[in-house]
């Protein structure tokens, strides 16, 4: 019986007693400061403590849950995993113990279809009525009943629902252990099922203090467990579903399952990850450094960790969310509904944590050579990997346990707090956190600046500070840089996403061009630039004149990206807010919440809604108004800006309305053809669209036109049948690879045939040493996978040189390595010769270094290890 069979039979049963169906929430963790039914996908607390009334009286559920608490643990038991599913059926006092330990015994032997000479039964040791119900009512043999103490009597730790339960067991044979039920053995005799009674309250663990108002029923059966007992395997891993999974990450890695147990550990993990993993995203959590985010990201790197062990160079995570979304969909339809962001968010983690990994694993490897043994590494190791190489503190702890070393988690937990408080520390005026006292002085002397920038472009203004060299001077001459503060200014500084002017100031002694306008402080205004001629002075009169053209372009860019805000709700809904912006002179950027990537249609339709707002030409007016009344309107806040008791706000024709500060042009029409160019995702459910306007975009549209002519004339086709020829120069192409392809597989088996004809031979062991020029790694491990499939007890060595850059592998047969021999150490001492280094796996590991033109020298070295191992076999 396949898992979703189970599933299906499990709900139907009790949807014919009366049960509601209550859908699988989002994952739920499995924690004992959790007053939540391992099964429930609501908080039951309440209904059984009498404090508000069900919505039902009878539920059922098949609920997602995850576990990270023994996460060292998976992948090395037959039973632990981080993610499961909790089959449950529950009365909120309705039906009780006379229902459910009969309906439980139904189920367990009519639907799912267990012998019942296969099952034992416990109770707690005080429950006489459950014993009488299934020695009298249900007909068990009362030798196979048993009662116990703490064992039954469920409670999670914390004051609140409790009671004694009664467990259904699985008898799996006396190959997994001795005879005399589940008080001698629960590896042999394994729980499938668990009926709480749930009748009491304690205020401590097993301290009952009283009863609750109405009996209830919560059941738990864990549906891998249950699976392993119906499908007669050895481990939840080699049920359908996850096996499946498994089975993903063997064509995905080369690795084989039960081939051996370092292996089976890796595959295992990544079994059981990947799934996690899947769910989690598709549950909407994003990986983050808290909470169920940092659960992700702890769960997902650790499978990438043990990828690479398996030796795997590509990304391994589509692959596994692939596998689960096919193994899982049809209980879980929302995993296909939301599978283009689950793959994306996993594969955009993984390469993140993946540039990091070999760099922070080679820094921890280093740092472990030099320990002695039972040491203890430094916390501010782990540190740095954590902060510099992405390492979640667990994993550090996971690689430096396998060594047999333990960290300072002490001092790391210190150094955490250090950066933490430093970030709190910031300084928070508004002003740089490493400017001089006097700066601060001087900025905060000044009054506001008064901008006039709305309505002109130059001006005359009084010089009232200036500094230099981040010190308040009187004085610059020519060649100086400076920050200058005016009284008045058409310059508008950098805020709202709007870059800040640049121009020209100039007194009667010299000349200053304007690179930058920043807020020195909110309303005072900073002109940074150089002086090119002359020196100006605190006190003098000045002539302001901003970039005209540049400022034109940034009005444009500006309105344009209302118009943009607007469009983005229009077409993808109103919960695309914005997070972040950039309108500079040549370009505008805008970051939005959004959960999936933009649709190729859903980005035709915006640049569509924009242009068509454009072509209206409609007017761009701005209001003065207050705060509340701006909010009535309906104002948009924009991300990042602080608003006073007045406001301006921009409202363009009837459709937008928006808090704003920037400058625009007048009308919708003079923001000349919007062309986004780019679209992607810049955080956890955050969309970023970059777009052209004006001159620039015609630019771009007519680059673009020349591109394709150039095209058609290449493939020597019209502009219109460009998509036609290159389909078919698609299809041409595959063939081509195609064929390359079995040339390459072919070239290969007859290589290692040659390579094995020549092979050394050490007492029986096999020692093959190959440099394959050119070979890229991929090539080298496809060709190690064929000569180690051939060789029955040896040791594999190859190597390339790439481009000037060495590449190396080595494997080692898995009877080899429980002599102790290990692939790593081959790899390793060769890597040194070419200047680089690898990874550490006794079976395959794969090394690299700049010094390609030294690969011959590695190989011999990598030859004369190999051959001292052999010689200690």
């Amino acid at each position: 019986m396949n898992t979703q069979e189970i599933r299906n039979i499990f709900h139907q049963f009790f949807a014919e007693r009366d049960h509601t169906i209550v859908p699988s929430a989002s994952l739920i963790p499995i924690d004992p400061t959790l007053m939540l039914t391992v099964a429930g996908m609501v908080p039951f607390k309440p209904y059984f403590l009498g404090e508000e009334k069900p919505p039902y009286p009878r539920a059922v559920s098949v609920q997602k849950c995850g576990r990270t608490e023994d996460i060292d643990l998976v992948g090395t038991t037959a039973r632990h995993l981080t993610f499961f599913e909790m089959l449950g059926n529950f009365s909120f006092g309705d039906y009780f113990k006379a229902e459910a330990i009969p309906w439980a015994y139904e189920l367990v032997t009519e639907g799912f279809g267990v012998d019942p000479d296969r099952l034992w039964f416990t109770v707690h040791h005080s429950d006489d009525e459950a014993a009488a119900i299934w020695i009298d009512e249900v007909g068990i043999n009362p030798a196979r009943l048993q009662r116990r103490d703490r064992d039954n009597f469920w409670q999670m730790g914390i004051p609140g629902p409790c009671g004694p339960s009664s467990e259904i067991f699985f008898d799996r044979g006396p190959a997994y252990g001795p005879e005399g039920g589940p008080a001698v053995d629960e590896e042999r005799f394994m729980e499938i099922w668990n009926l709480v009674f749930m009748q009491n309250v304690q205020d401590e663990p097993y301290h009952v203090v009283g009863d609750l108002p109405a009996k209830n029923i919560d059941t738990g059966a864990g549906l891998e467990r249950v699976a392993m007992a119906l499908q007669g395997v050895d481990t939840v891993f080699e049920t359908d579903e996850l096996r499946s999974i498994i089975a993903a990450a063997e064509r995905a890695t080369g690795a084989r399952f039960e081939a051996d147990e370092r292996g089976d550990i890796s595959l295992r993990i990544l079994g059981d990850h990947g799934r996690a993993v899947t769910v989690l995203i598709a549950d909407k959590v994003v990986p983050s450094n808290q909470g169920r985010g940092y659960v992700l990201r702890r769960v997902l790197r650790r499978a990438v960790r043990h990828a690479v062990l398996l030796g795997s160079t590509e990304n391994i995570m589509p692959t596994m969310v692939e596998a689960t979304i096919a193994a899982m969909s049809e209980a879980y339809p929302e995993l296909i509904d939301r599978k283009d962001a689950i793959l994306e968010m996993a594969d955009r983690e993984e390469g993140r944590f993946r540039r990091t990994l070999e760099s922070g694993q080679r820094m921890l490897d280093d740092a472990l050579e030099d320990l002695t043994p039972d040491a203890v590494l430094e916390g501010d190791v782990a540190f740095k990997l954590h902060d510099t190489h992405g390492f979640p503190l667990e994993l550090t702890e996971e690689i430096v346990s396998e060594r047999g070393y333990s960290v300072d988690v002490a001092e790391f937990d210190r150094l955490m707090e250090a950066q933490k408080e430093m970030a709190r520390a910031s300084f928070k005026s508004g002003l740089s956190a490493d400017v001089s006292d006097e700066y601060r002085a001087l900025i905060r002397g000044l009054d506001g600046t008064s901008f006039i920038g709305y309505d002109a472009e130059a001006g005359t203004a009084r010089v009232l500070a200036m500094v230099s060299d981040g010190e308040p001077v009187d004085r610059v001459a020519e060649g100086q840089p400076v920050e200058l503060f005016l009284d008045r200014t058409p310059f508008y500084a950098e805020s709202g996403g709007q870059i800040g002017d640049t121009g020209v100031i100039q007194t009667e002694t010299g000349i200053l061009e304007v690179g930058d306008t920043q807020l020195a402080v909110q309303g005072v205004h900073g002109h940074r630039g150089v002086v090119t001629s002359g020196y100006l002075q605190v006190g003098q009169d000045a002539e302001t004149s901003i970039a005209s053209v540049r400022r034109e372009r940034i009005r444009k860019n500006h309105t344009g990206t209302h118009l943009l805000h607007w469009a983005l709700r229009d077409v993808l809904g109103d919960h695309v807010h914005q997070e972040g912006s950039l309108v500079a002179d040549n370009r505008l950027r805008f970051d939005f919440s959004h959960f999936k990537a933009v649709e190729a249609d859903e980005l035709v339709g915006i640049e569509r809604a924009v242009n068509e707002r454009i072509v209206e030409n409609a007017t761009v007016n701005t209001i003065e108004t207050s705060k509340a009344d701006a909010e009535k309107m309906g104002a948009l806040a924009f991300f990042g800006d602080k608003y006073g008791e007045q406001v301006r706000v921009v409202q363009t024709g009837s459709y937008s309305t928006e808090f704003c500060g920037g400058t625009h042009v007048p009308t919708t029409g003079q923001v000349g053809p919007l062309v986004l160019v780019s679209e992607g995702s810049v955080a956890a459910n955050t969309r970023r669209v970059e777009a052209l306007t004006g001159v620039a975009g015609y630019e771009h549209l007519l680059g673009i036109r020349n591109q394709l002519r150039e095209t058609a004339s290449l493939l020597r086709a019209q502009d219109s049948g460009v998509v036609d020829a290159v389909r078919g120069l698609t299809v041409r192409l595959k063939d081509q690879e195609e064929r390359i392809a079995e040339f390459e597989a072919k070239a290969r088996q007859e290589t290692a045939g040659a390579v094995l004809d020549g092979a050394e031979n050490h007492s029986g062991h096999t020692l093959v040493v190959l440099h394959e020029e050119g070979a890229t790694p991929d090539q080298l491990r496809a060709l190690a996978f064929q000569l180690r499939d051939q060789i029955k007890t040896g040791i594999g060595v190859l190597g390339s040189n790439a481009g000037g850059k060495a590449a190396l592998l080595a494997f080692v047969t898995a009877d080899l390595v429980a002599e102790g021999v290990s692939a790593g150490e081959i790899t390793g001492a060769a890597a040194r010769v070419v200047g680089g280094g690898g990874s550490r796996d006794p079976e395959l590991a794969q090394a690299g270094g700049p010094n390609g033109d030294e690969i011959e020298a590695a190989l011999e070295v990598a030859r004369d290890t190999a051959r001292s191992a052999l010689q200690g076999v």
